[in-house]
């Protein structure tokens, strides 16, 4: 029998764009249902960093940055290029400090900035050295109660010993455990407290980075009595009079009919793990499966596949329909494949990467975005796209590499499985990679010629602000350069992946699905990666993903809350009202 629900808004997705919707419509009185197709809530969200790009904050203000819309607008315009929205821009920039202010102020979701967090092009016109990107503050996990079982876990490869790690200060004082005593007296503590965490609740407590987002998003659901069905997926969208009035939805045992007064909300996560989105959009993978990614694996464009029926055309315009993201494979202790995201060890000093010929191609230190493009234009050697990760033994003990920890943590399981190479000669490690000899020897000598002079001339490595702020403080001149000469030598074979989609629905500036025409679907809306990303195809700061995400799903909540027809536009009386 097929059972019926009625809400007024139905968001399909439990990330952080659509939890940050239904939070924002039910604190404005309407009753939300949320579907989430796995038995986790919080989606991509839950395995990311947690950082979020909302420029123009009274928090960012309280810290010095006197950031202004326009000086953020000529930023997006440089780093979007053709592709730059300007509509859509305007309607974030218009809700970033309120979104903020709702959000910490109305819910269980808080920020910490850093005091410098450099835009990943902070040289650019309009870009900035801080005061843009924020993390989520760590979170209780006890405060989730029955939910915390249903919690999305982090990525094994971002954890030590199950253990996440702030990726703010905190991974900082991990890295310098052995060189800095308040760094170790930190580490010691934190391992302290999460050993005795899991002696006495059988996992740590402390929730980081996306983690916390996820958390404390879902209390923020919990404290609206917001209903979250879990193994729930969508299946076709319920249109009457060209209107989207609700969703036939699956559980694990019955069809559901949902109606939404309101509306519909897709935010479903993108398409990361749909091969034939990947064949079509991705030009490095032929066949879908040359290419990784760690997001969620049920995110596989449901929303996508929900519009078609609507004359709803994908957005293919972006220069890239992916963030990007430099990847490695390693084996899991239960037989699983873990998908490595590099993030920050590229900008370690005496880390670079070569492609078969040995030959550096790319600033290892800029983001991981800009690296992949590097990759993909002078690393696709006879059509296999990879590269591989270079080092010495006193980095690789110094930073660690990729899942390999720093010292004082062994390294022999990584040596066994094959995912560490090894070679006590640079031409012994390139013989055990299937990289040129030659090529290896010759770049590894210039580079350290480049390192004694403290300025890589030939790709600029620590020439930016992003650069210093990944690499090591503590070195001069150059914190993003030092030699690799100490054998044995080390490397890690690099693969193409992505921490995201970018190629959404087309949207108009209150998120509404557009038709081929460039007309709005009433009743119809979607965030987070399900539309069509604001950057342009680019990458431009620290979490501009989740910033995007939090603030549309609040724009959207609003708009549903006080538009009967969804064709008004928010004025500045109402926006203000709820923050």
């Amino acid at each position: 029998m097929n059972k019926i629900i009625e809400c007024d808004v139905l968001v399909l997705g439990s990330g952080a764009s659509g939890l940050a919707t239904a939070v924002t419509a039910s604190h404005q009185g309407l009753k939300v249902v949320v579907l989430e197709k796995s038995d986790k809530f919080g989606g991509t969200t839950a395995r990311s960093g947690g950082w979020l790009w909302i420029p123009c904050t009274k928090e960012a203000k309280a810290w010095g940055h006197n950031d202004t819309p326009e000086t953020v607008k000529t930023y997006l315009k440089h780093e979007g290029g053709d592709a730059y929205n300007e509509e859509r821009v305007d309607s974030f920039l218009k809700h970033t400090s309120d979104a903020y202010d709702f959000f910490t102020q109305k819910t269980a979701v808080k920020f910490d900035m850093p005091l410098v967090f450099p835009d990943y092009h902070a040289e650019a016109p309009g870009g900035a050295q801080g005061g843009r990107s924020m993390v989520t503050r760590p979170f209780d996990a006890k405060e989730l109660k029955s939910e915390l079982k249903h919690l999305e876990p982090p990525l094994p490869e971002l954890t030590i010993f199950g253990m996440m790690m702030g990726s703010g200060a905190e991974i900082r004082h991990f890295m310098r455990a052995t060189r800095s005593f308040e760094s170790f007296i930190y580490t010691v503590k934190r391992f302290g407290k999460h050993f005795l965490e899991v002696l006495r609740y059988g996992r740590g407590m402390v929730l980081t980075n996306g983690n916390a987002l996820a958390g404390r998003l879902m209390k923020s659901a919990m404290d609206q009595n917001i209903t979250v069905m879990r193994n729930t997926a969508g299946k076709e969208l319920i249109v009457e009079n060209g209107v989207v009035t609700g969703v036939i939805a699956q559980s694990e045992s019955n069809a559901i009919t949902i109606k939404a007064k309101k509306g519909v909300v897709l935010a479903a996560g993108g398409f990361p793990h749909n091969l034939e989105l990947r064949k079509k959009y991705y030009p490095h993978a032929v066949t879908g499966k040359e290419h990784w990614s760690p997001m969620k694996e049920t995110n596989t464009g449901d929303s996508v596949q929900l519009v078609k029926p609507l004359n709803v055309i994908q957005d293919t315009h972006l220069p890239h329909p992916a963030a990007w993201c430099p990847i490695s494979i390693l084996p899991r202790k239960d037989g699983s494949t873990g998908i490595m995201p590099h993030f920050i060890d590229r900008a370690k000093p005496g880390v670079i990467a070569v492609n078969k010929e040995g030959q550096r191609f790319v600033n290892e230190a800029n983001s991981y975005h800009d690296f992949m493009q590097g990759m993909m234009k002078s690393a696709n050697i006879g059509g296999d796209l990879t590269c591989w990760l270079i080092c010495d033994h006193k980095t690789l003990r110094l930073y660690g590499m990729g899942s390999v920890p720093p010292q004082p943590l062994p390294i022999h399981k990584y040596l066994k499985s094959g995912y560490l190479k090894k070679g006590a000669t640079l031409e012994e490690l390139a013989n055990k990679c299937g990289i040129s000899s030659n090529g290896l020897k010759k770049s590894v000598q210039r580079y350290n010629e480049l390192a004694k002079t403290g300025k890589d001339q030939d790709f600029g490595k620590g020439s930016k602000a992003y650069n210093r702020y990944q690499g090591d403080a503590l070195l001069a001149p150059n914190p993003c350069l030092a030699s690799v000469s100490e054998g044995p030598f080390y490397a890690i074979l690099i693969r193409p992946g992505d921490i995201g989609t970018y190629a959404g629905l087309p949207v108009d500036k209150h998120s509404r699905v557009l038709n081929s025409s460039g007309q709005p679907i009433k009743g119809l809306f979607s965030v987070g990666n399900d539309a069509t990303s604001i950057m342009g195809g680019n990458y431009p700061g620290a979490g501009i993903t989740l910033g995007p995400a939090l603030v549309f799903g609040y724009q959207t909540g609003l708009f549903l809350a006080k538009n009967k027809d969804n064709n008004q536009d928010l004025d500045t009386d109402v926006n203000k009202e709820v923050a």
